[in-house]
């Protein structure tokens, strides 16, 4: 188990925008001379996502709410054991992000989860501790992976540009040890682009969106996962009433009986 024990705290803006593929060459065509590529460059970000049985803290998010938060853990490759990842809390107050987050092996971060071993004595774990402790029955819930192109302001090292393509959930395979791959969010041809600053953003990026008619849009991976699972459950609900309600009266082999089962899916 690694000795260094490396933590960050960040406080600042981010703003989504659901932009064409091709669009994202453009852009960075056009800010060439102003951004510089960021200490990950260009990555696969792996993250578990954490929530309780019921999934509260989706629930809250999808509400919209002044303050809601998250918990998740996070990798820049696929990881072994004795890999060092990133145990991060994220909270959203009034439109301003705060992340929290420590870095820590693999092996003790899915420890604390199984209640096999504590986390490091500093003031984010403390924080950490009593959001378990708080939710209660939190566990893996989702892994999101996405391939993501970073920079940084040159002149601002506070303002970050991120473009993230190939954003995929499951709920299956929660480790970090796994590999990638799972359902799209995203549409075919799409690519998010992520502003994230301190306070307002660099005069030439909030023209050049201007320019090509870049507007903000309210996305989160996770509750994008969340609604399809929310989706699929009512399906099936739909299907079980349905097929409670008339299959008693149906053959099993009447082509009545598929019929209905498939408009029930609809």
């Amino acid at each position: 188990m690694s000795e260094m024990i490396a933590q960050d705290i960040f406080e600042r803006y981010e703003v989504k925008y659901l932009i064409p593929k091709e669009l994202k060459e453009v852009l960075l065509n056009e800010l060439n001379d102003q951004i510089v590529p960021d200490a990950y460059g260009k990555s696969t970000i792996r993250n578990i996502y954490y929530d309780t049985k019921d999934f509260r803290l989706a629930r809250i998010s999808m509400e919209k709410p002044d303050y809601k938060e998250k918990l998740r853990l996070r990798s820049y490759k696929k990881a072994n054991a004795e890999d060092e990842v990133f145990l991060e809390m994220k909270k959203k107050v009034n439109g301003i992000v705060y992340k929290r987050r420590i870095l820590i092996p693999l092996a003790q971060a899915e420890g604390f989860f199984h209640h096999l071993c504590d986390l490091p004595e500093d003031q984010i774990s403390k924080e950490i501790r009593y959001f378990c402790e708080f939710y209660k029955t939190i566990r893996p819930a989702v892994y999101l992976n996405y391939d993501r192109s970073a920079y940084y302001w040159k002149d601002d090292p506070n303002v970050r540009i991120t473009f993230d393509e190939n954003v995929q959930w499951r709920t299956d395979r929660l480790s970090l040890k796994e590999e990638t791959g799972g359902r799209e969010i995203l549409e075919d041809g799409k690519a998010l682009l992520e502003v994230k600053s301190r306070g307002s953003v660099p005069l030439p990026l909030a023209r050049l969106l201007s320019k090509y008619r870049v507007y903000p849009a309210s996305l989160s991976k996770y509750g994008a996962a969340y609604t399809v699972m929310t989706q699929e459950k009512l399906k099936e609900k739909r299907k079980e009433t349905c097929l409670t309600q008339y299959s008693p009266q149906i053959s099993e082999h009447s082509p009545y009986r598929a019929s209905l089962y498939a408009s029930a899916a609809h």
